[in-house]
């Protein structure tokens, strides 16, 4: 869960970031960091610290609640997209047997599984 809100406020962080027409550069100089930095917390690869959001808010000229915004309906879609699916020993068995096959025998099986899925939605 502390990925997604990572993820979440980096896409928040962009967003602001590029309203204002300003470059990862131009923020990174504001708050005393460099460049590369802004681009880890914009894809959500660095946590941002209460500080650093501090910093970011009024370099950005927004509230601190501007990065916030919106992200229980973001988890919440997260969750139901199947969130807890890929957290089953069942699923990862499944996704790690399927790129053993080979090209082929891969095709045939997700069309397999595709079938039987619009079997079930018709019936």
């Amino acid at each position: 869960m502390a990925a997604d809100i990572d993820l979440h406020l980096g896409k928040r962080l962009r967003r602001r970031r590029r309203l204002l027409g300003l470059t990862q550069q131009q923020v990174a100089l504001r708050i005393g960091v460099r460049f590369q930095q802004i681009q880890k917390y914009e894809c959500g690869a660095n946590r941002v610290s209460a500080a650093r959001l501090w910093e970011l808010a009024e370099a950005l000229e927004s509230p601190v609640s501007y990065f916030y915004e919106g992200l229980t309906e973001a988890l919440e879609r997260r969750e139901g997209a199947g969130g807890e699916v890929f957290s089953r020993k069942e699923t990862l068995d499944l996704i790690q047997a399927y790129y053993q096959l080979g090209e082929r025998p891969r095709r045939r099986l997700l069309d397999l599984a595709k079938s039987l899925h619009s079997d079930e939605v018709a019936a």
